[in-house]
């Protein structure tokens, strides 16, 4: 288990007051992502949260940033590590009656009005809000994000600051490529754990424990079936 103290992500304003002039400057505001990830209708910058709605509902789940119509893409590794993770979590919430889980097209209006998709969130029934739409109003308590190989570090932490910043409480972000789940209570310093260390959910989900040897066992026999 090692400490992990990372700097802030850059805070950027829901729409930026200078004109972007470059593609370049836009990726590098999306989190340095790669280009095939953005949508060029809506136009970069006019995209709104029903352009949201309609993309993750009838083509692929699409984050909204900045104005910006970003895609969600995972592999089917990442989706099989997605749908461990709610094997292991959602079985506990429901059994308790804590509140919800979702998967991840389940959208989230941010702080600022962005829209973000974890891939796999915990909201606590205390906190739990009327959505009154397809998109809830209110960050979780939990978000896991699966790390994809297009996902850039920068991205992640730029996530990361906005879900804390929207009230998320506790962020794992898991990488089966080097088996490890960072572990954030906030946006800037975490804990990275490593087999066979054991995952809890802190004061977010009490009582809740996950040696990584169950989830990544799990996963290997999973994707080794395929083989």
């Amino acid at each position: 288990m090692s400490i992990l103290t990372v700097p802030a992500a850059p805070t950027t304003p829901a729409y930026p007051t200078n004109p972007r002039k470059t593609l370049g400057e836009l990726l590098h505001e999306l989190g340095d992502i790669p280009a095939h990830r953005v949508r060029l209708h809506p136009y970069p910058g006019t995209a709104t949260e029903a352009d949201a709605v309609h993309a993750t509902n009838t083509q692929r789940p699409c984050e909204l940033i900045n104005g910006t119509l970003v895609e969600k893409v995972m592999g089917v590794p990442e989706s099989f590590l997605a749908s461990l993770m709610l094997q292991f979590v959602g079985p506990f919430v429901r059994l308790n009656k804590l509140g919800i889980t979702t998967a991840p097209d389940g959208m989230y209006k941010m702080i600022h009005g962005n829209i973000r998709e974890p891939d796999v969130s915990f909201t606590a029934k205390a906190r739990r809000r009327n959505s009154g739409g397809q998109v809830g109003n209110w960050c979780p308590d939990l978000c896991v994000e699966i790390v994809s190989p297009s996902n850039s570090k920068a991205e992640l932490e730029l996530k990361r600051e906005e879900y804390f910043s929207s009230g998320c409480r506790l962020v794992w972000i898991v990488d089966h490529r080097i088996r490890t789940v960072e572990v954030f209570a906030n946006a800037t310093s975490g804990v990275c754990l490593r087999e066979p260390a054991t995952l809890d959910g802190g004061a977010v989900l009490p009582g809740f424990t996950l040696p990584l040897v169950d989830l990544f066992s799990a996963f290997d026999e999973g994707m080794q079936s395929l083989a």
